[in-house]
């Protein structure tokens, strides 16, 4: 376990070096204002692979969460206790084929209304990378199969449609396939999904008529609209400069963003405008975040501790307003 963390530890590193490095030279006392009196609902053992990867609220405030090194899915309640719904068959090769990464791991997870979970497995082999559905009081199975070369990574949901959407971070592509499983399309193969090396497009989120994204290599944040028939229409760059973004939530201010940047281990918010600010860094305990959700006014934020290798945990911080540079709210 501890070599495989160590792989994706120097790959998340790579992805924003020159981030990290100045990140570490910030003192406590120099840190942006947080968000507003974050704290850490929940520790994880990092050395049973319990390194969230991605996060789905259930409306009791119950976060669901991927543990990608430990091949599981794990609900933690609203007191902080931790729960392993499922854990995911290990690859006969023990996932040594899986791109980018060299071990198996789940990815984005979301949950229906009726409490079906989805989350996504990338092994290296046929038989098991692909989308993964648990219905309560089940047991999981797979419903979709994705390419093994892939990473199925990002994962989101149109309940209007009864559609799922899925990014694979290798290839550079956007999957489709009905909530009932079955065979899958590619929905987009857009350039500015592609990789420059290590992984492309990640995040997944639906919001006002279009399939917002992330590309992590490239530190961008996508909007592709929905065209006639659900098809992607030209994809539009809404923020750059974004170095190690992984997963992201809108805060319910309209386009405003929150998102996880892994590497340089802090949060951002994202104005309409493209402008971003630093509300977490950690100063207040991130532990390289990886993916964030909104419920009632309130951020939870994993972090998979993949380059730390010191305390993975599930923050929570109210979303504050806006404040320009005097403290004060516009």
């Amino acid at each position: 376990m501890r070599n495989r963390l160590a792989v994706l530890a120097c790959a998340v590193t790579a992805a924003a070096t020159t981030a990290v490095t100045a990140l570490t030279q910030v003192s406590a006392s120099a840190a942006p204002r947080p968000e507003a009196d974050p704290r850490i609902a929940a520790h994880f053992d990092l050395s049973h692979g319990q390194t969230p990867e991605n996060i789905a609220l259930k409306p009791d405030g119950t976060a669901v969460v991927t543990f990608a090194a430990a091949r599981q899915v794990a609900a933690i309640s609203p007191r902080g206790n931790t729960r392993i719904l499922a854990t995911l068959p290990a690859p006969t090769d023990g996932g040594v084929h899986t791109p980018r990464l060299g071990f198996a791991l789940t990815a984005g997870v979301v949950r229906a209304h009726d409490g079906t979970l989805y989350f996504l497995y990338a092994s290296g082999t046929t038989d098991l990378t692909g989308l993964w559905r648990l219905r309560p009081g089940g047991t999981p199975h797979r419903i979709v199969a994705l390419p093994a070369n892939g990473l199925p990574n990002g994962l989101a949901l149109d309940e209007h449609h009864d559609r799922l959407y899925m990014a694979d971070s290798a290839l550079g592509k956007i999957y489709t396939a009905p909530t009932t499983g079955g065979t899958p399309t590619t929905w987009s193969a857009a350039p500015e999904l592609a990789s420059t090396g290590f992984l492309g497009v990640n995040g997944l989120k639906i919001h006002q008529g279009a399939l917002w994204a992330t590309n992590l290599d490239r530190g961008t944040m996508l909007r592709i609209p929905f065209g006639p028939g659900s098809r992607p229409g030209p994809v539009q760059i809404k923020a750059t400069g974004l170095a190690g973004i992984d997963d992201f939530a809108f805060t319910g201010r309209g386009d405003e963003i929150l998102a996880a940047l892994g590497g340089p281990n802090k949060v951002v918010r994202i104005q309409p405008d493209g402008t971003s600010t630093t509300v977490l860094t950690s100063a207040y305990g991130l532990q390289n975040p990886t993916s964030v959700a909104v419920r009632r006014n309130v951020a939870y934020i994993p972090s998979a501790a993949y380059a730390t290798a010191s305390d993975p945990n599930l923050m929570l911080a109210p979303v504050a307003s806006p404040r320009d540079s005097a403290g004060h709210t516009p």
